[in-house]
């Protein structure tokens, strides 16, 4: 009987400081950005305005050759089918990294994008 009692006890006190513990190491990071390039199926370049994001994943320069204007903290979409058609350019929208990427239709028509590309999922409110 008294090992149980110690059993629950220590499930009760050490539990809650693993979850604790996930949550520290899995933090939800969320992004603001603004559509700086919306080219022809879905050739979007995007910039990251707002957020601690890992510099290694964007492009820190990026300069459009068929424009020849220069973009900084860029990267092109990558999760063409998922992001919504009425985000327009020079909108400001939010997202998050999104590692899972949907397969659909495409139109194979080209328009220059930031060599670095990511799947994220856009929202229009800010992250809580």
């Amino acid at each position: 009987m008294t090992i149980r009692i110690i059993a629950a006890l220590l499930l009760f006190t050490v539990r809650p400081g693993l979850v604790c513990e996930k949550e520290k190491r899995a933090p939800t990071s969320c992004f603001k950005a603004r559509l700086e390039v919306k080219g022809i199926c879905m050739n979007y370049t995007i910039k990251v305005l707002e957020g601690a994001i890992d510099t290694s994943l964007i492009n820190g320069t990026w300069t459009d050759p068929a424009t020849g204007k220069t973009y900084h903290n860029v990267f092109g979409l990558g999760s063409i089918c998922d992001f919504p058609s009425n985000i327009e350019e020079g909108e400001v929208f939010y997202f998050t990294l999104n590692n899972a990427a949907q397969g659909c239709a495409v139109c194979e028509a080209y328009y220059p994008t930031p060599p670095k590309k990511l799947l994220i999922s856009a929202v229009i409110k800010p992250c809580p």
